[in-house]
C-alpha cells in the first residue's frame, strides 16, 4: 500500500492506494472534478478522514466509522 494525498477545494485528503491503482488517481481527481456542483457530496466530503483506493472504487472512511463508495474507473 502507498501513501498520496489529493487536494480538493481548500482540503487535503490523504489516500491510500494498494498497488495497481496507478491510474485511477487521475480517475479520482476527474470523478470529484465532475461532482463539484453536488453540494451533497461536498458536504459530506469535509467530514472524510482518508479514501481507500480498491481497484476502481473510492472507499472514503468517515470518523464515526460510515464509508461512502464512489466508482471511479
Amino acid at each position: 500500500m502507498t501513501k498520496a494525498a489529493i487536494a480538493y477545494k481548500n482540503k487535503t485528503i490523504p489516500v491510500h492506494r494498494y498497488e495497481g491503482c496507478s491510474m485511477t488517481m487521475e480517475m479520482l481527481r476527474g470523478k470529484m472534478m465532475d461532482m463539484q456542483y453536488d453540494f451533497d457530496f461536498r458536504r459530506k466530503l469535509k467530514e472524510v478522514l482518508f479514501i481507500e483506493m480498491i481497484g476502481g472504487v473510492a472507499v472514503f472512511k468517515y470518523a464515526d466509522g460510515s464509508k461512502l463508495y464512489l466508482a471511479v474507473s
